[in-house]
């Protein structure tokens, strides 16, 4: 049967109006000069280039294809780069561009909706957290405030040491228990991890120590993975590889400690009424959750979401730096020895380091920035997400594409350093190249709108412990091992691991009178 005319006429305006539109949108793709890169397979895209370590898999695409690079994951179109000058553009000639963030899985599951500081897209909510850091939680007042904490935990943790010399140690253990305690007091007020701290409060601990490393550890793995989902959407309900499922299942267990400790702050502010006074991070962002001329009203989750980014992120990546950094030295001890000789010179054998030695202590200074160089905390910062249609060096980069940065290929760059692959801190002696993300061949911490905004207290926190390490002890390798069989391997989660951890064996240097407990 004939259809009538008039709708026959929209059905032929429509399907014309259909087929306009697929061949305009076909030439607006043609049109995009975009950067070379290997040729993507069906559905995967370039997936399968990508090995266990992505930063150096990407690292040797980039000596194929340029600092410039198009990838596929699946179906998302993917900008890589992978030299200073790449850094500069998208981190500070073009940040705004760049400073949106790609929908992913593990900022919705773990992230209460991606409302936290490193999954949140760029926008009033997320210029307020910024601010909130650089005035209220890490302002150099407040962390001035804290520095009696990093003292006594740095000091505690030498103590644990001391009890182990002469036996062979497992340094990372000694480094986890350190940083969280030093995050623990700074942002919630108290060790809630440590059974025997809850119990003198009369109330049962909310984690044990080792199932709370085991939550976090869990967050700092899935933050590393590649979830199929994500680049394959339709194929996102599979959950192929279970991530989503651990990614819920983590987060569910984290979400019960952080109401326990809002519940507990919360307490105490309605008991103290107007006494009450700021203690730690966590009453600070209470407080400011009240305040009713706040630009972004902040939420439970919001409040819960940037707390969970403070204990992350100061506990795992400021670990593994430190390892790195005495891994170093154990591998180079005629560098370990150069670092002992400043620390006796400047501070003496009678005392234990402190933050206000820091200044005066160069070497120790560039062994940490080698360090970081070497081993970038972050090896592929981030993923940044175009806002908008950009060109660099003669290429388009089309709005919605992901731009990751390769920080770890920069740090390698014989361009930038001689003989890269080597540990020199003597590199640093003289150079006026910082960590603080205005250097684009030395970006640990990033830069721009999406920096890192702990990355002072990470500093202190790092320097301090390592200092004190070398100043009271001498490290070797246990007997039987050379320097030579001293793995160096790595692996890739959110932060960059030694693959096995660290063992050595420590000897108290001096100060064998003093006491180190807090």
């Amino acid at each position: 049967m004939a259809l009538p005319a008039w709708p026959m006429f929209l059905t032929v305006v429509l399907i014309t109006v259909l087929f306009l539109k697929t061949i305009v949108s076909r030439r607006r793709r043609r049109a995009y000069n975009l950067p070379p890169g290997p040729k993507p397979w069906p559905i995967i895209g370039n997936l399968n280039l990508i090995g266990e370590l992505p930063h150096r898999s990407i690292h040797e695409l980039s000596k194929l294809y340029g600092p410039l690079m198009l990838l596929r994951f699946g179906s998302m179109p993917v900008i890589v780069g992978s030299s200073a000058e790449m850094a500069k553009f998208f981190l500070k000639t073009n940040d705004a561009a760049f400073s949106d963030r790609p929908t992913l899985s593990i900022g919705k599951y773990t992230a209460y909706d991606s409302s936290d500081i490193m999954w949140s897209q760029y926008g009033a909510y997320l210029r307020q957290a910024r601010r909130i850091c650089a005035t209220e939680l890490f302002s150099a007042r407040r962390l001035e405030s804290f520095e009696y904490i990093r003292d006594e935990e740095v000091r505690g943790m030498i103590h644990g040491l001391r009890e182990a010399s002469g036996r062979v140690v497992r340094l990372r253990s000694y480094l986890q228990m350190m940083t969280l305690s030093v995050i623990s007091r700074m942002v919630l007020g108290r060790k809630y991890i440590q059974g025997e701290a809850a119990a003198e409060e009369g109330s049962p601990p909310v984690f044990m120590p080792a199932e709370f490393r085991e939550i976090v550890d869990e967050l700092f793995a899935l933050n590393g993975v590649f979830n199929i989902g994500d680049f394959v959407p339709w194929l996102h309900w599979l959950d192929l590889q279970g991530y989503v499922r651990r990614m819920k299942r983590a987060s569910k267990m984290f979400d019960q400690f952080l109401n326990y400790i809002l519940d507990e702050h919360n307490q105490r502010r309605r008991l103290e009424g107007e006494r009450f006074v700021v203690r730690d991070m966590v009453d600070v962002l209470l407080q400011l959750a009240d305040d009713p001329n706040l630009e972004v009203q902040l939420s439970r989750d919001n409040v819960k979401a940037l707390t969970q980014d403070m204990i992350l992120g100061g506990t795992d990546t400021t670990t593994m730096t430190i390892e790195w950094a005495i891994s170093e030295l154990l591998k180079n001890p005629e560098l370990q020895a150069k670092a002992t000789e400043e620390l006796d010179r400047v501070v003496g054998r009678e005392r234990l380091v402190t933050e206000g030695d820091l200044p005066h202590l160069p070497y120790m200074e560039a062994v940490l920035k080698e360090t970081l160089r070497l081993h970038p905390a972050a090896p592929v910062l981030a993923p940044h997400l175009a806002r908008e249609d950009t060109s660099v060096d003669g290429f388009d980069i089309p709005a919605g594409t992901t731009v990751f940065v390769n920080v770890w290929s920069i740090g390698h760059d014989p361009a930038l350093w001689d003989a890269p692959e080597e540990f020199r801190p003597a590199r640093f002696i003289g150079s006026e190249v910082d960590v603080k993300g205005q250097d684009f061949e030395l970006l640990p911490f990033g830069s721009g709108r999406r920096m890192c905004p702990g990355f002072s207290l990470g500093l202190k926190v790092t320097l301090l412990s390592i200092a004190n390490l070398l100043h009271c002890f001498t490290w070797r390798l246990p007997d039987g091992m050379t320097v030579e069989q001293l793995s160096m391997e790595e692996t890739f989660l959110l932060a960059m691991p030694r693959k096995v951890p660290l063992e050595a064996v420590i000897e108290p240097k001096h100060m064998e009178s003093l006491d180190t407990s807090d």
